[in-house]
């Protein structure tokens, strides 16, 4: 996330009366961003686009009412986190959901692997993101998101549960879930492609 545009530096009171100039601003300000959690979320670049707009629709007509209790930039990655999921469900009814899955307490953590005994080359390499991308992608969709919105988009944590409206316990429970399922999905990478140097580092 860009944090060197701050709400400050937008005339509120020019972007209610509906300047177009500061709407301008705005929209440049933010797209990149917007588009991007729409792009993780969707995983279709058409699909962004279209999140993307109807993000700065739904935001021109409502910037009269903003009452500023949050920055600019919470409220929309609200809209466009509620635009995303909402497209979500009417894609896939049965499969999506914010809610955290009600056996989530009950799963057993899969073995998690020490990455000091790993090639540095390998951590970073091209291959090694490609399948951090497609982990991401694997999580229940109340994990990504806030992982997306928290690890992704560098948003804070009362940030974070503003855009979803949920408590900040909620957001940080779901955090630390997510970062261990993805150690999870990464663990089950790198033993199928180090098995002989994790064996060896588990000595």
């Amino acid at each position: 996330m860009n944090n060197s545009i701050k709400r400050e530096e937008f005339n509120l009171k020019a972007l209610k009366s509906g300047d177009r100039a500061e709407f301008a601003k705005l929209v440049d300000a933010y797209s990149g961003q917007i588009y991007r959690l729409a792009m993780k979320m969707l995983q279709n670049p058409q699909d962004a686009e279209d999140i993307l707009q109807e993000t700065f629709i739904k935001a021109h007509r409502a910037l009269p009412n903003f009452e500023g209790r949050s920055s600019l930039s919470t409220w929309l990655y609200r809209i466009a986190s509620n635009e995303a999921l909402m497209f979500l469900r009417r894609q896939r009814p049965d499969q999506i959901s914010i809610e955290q899955p009600a056996d989530e307490e009950d799963q057993k953590p899969l073995q998690i692997i020490d990455w000091c005994c790993l090639p540095e080359g390998e951590l970073m390499s091209t291959e090694a993101r490609a399948n951090l991308e497609r982990s991401v992608e694997q999580l229940p969709q109340a994990l990504r998101v806030v992982f997306l919105l928290r690890d992704i988009e560098g948003l804070s944590t009362r940030e974070t549960a503003n855009v979803l409206d949920i408590t900040e316990s909620a957001v940080k429970t779901r955090l630390s879930r997510a970062r261990l399922r993805l150690r999870e999905f990464l663990s089950t990478y790198y033993s199928e492609r180090f098995p002989v140097i994790l064996k060896r580092g588990e000595k």
